[in-house]
């Protein structure tokens, strides 16, 4: 912007240029960022971030994450994970039921959102919930826990 366009322009000869005489125009008057958040910002602290400050919980000292990878699928996503085609393979062949290992695909556990279509399937993973497995047992599969 050209300085003839500036706000100042208009200012000039009045004395505090639009900031005031009392407060004046200082650089940083109660601290910089969130400073002051136990102190003297605490009244706005307190009402609109209650719970900002201290801690919670217990401490967990070298926290590998690893441990509690357990990567999840539910049961309506069972078979595509294997594809349509191998469904409709296993759905002609009714003198044995379809196998799907989740393991092979990374997946640990298998929880029972959505439906299975009617059709026996044997699924080995390592963990499964109590209502998947009622399902899978219904549409007359069965659960392999694998280590």
């Amino acid at each position: 912007m050209t300085t003839s366009l500036r706000k100042n322009r208009k200012k000039r000869g009045h004395v505090s240029a639009g900031h005031g005489r009392v407060g004046k125009h200082r650089k940083h008057q109660s601290g910089r960022g969130n400073a002051g958040g136990q102190h003297h910002h605490r009244i706005m602290m307190d009402k609109y971030h209650p719970g900002y400050f201290g801690k919670v919980g217990m401490r967990h000292y070298h926290l590998n994450k690893n441990q509690y990878h357990c990567p999840i699928v539910n049961i309506d996503k069972l078979w595509a994970l294997v594809g349509e085609e191998a469904r409709t393979a296993a759905a002609a062949d009714k003198s044995v039921a379809a196998v799907i290992d989740v393991t092979k695909f990374g997946i640990f556990k298998v929880l029972g959102k959505g439906e299975l279509p009617k059709q026996p399937v044997v699924v080995r993973a390592k963990f499964v919930s109590k209502l998947a497995e009622a399902k899978i047992k219904a549409a007359g599969g069965c659960v392999q826990l694998v280590a």
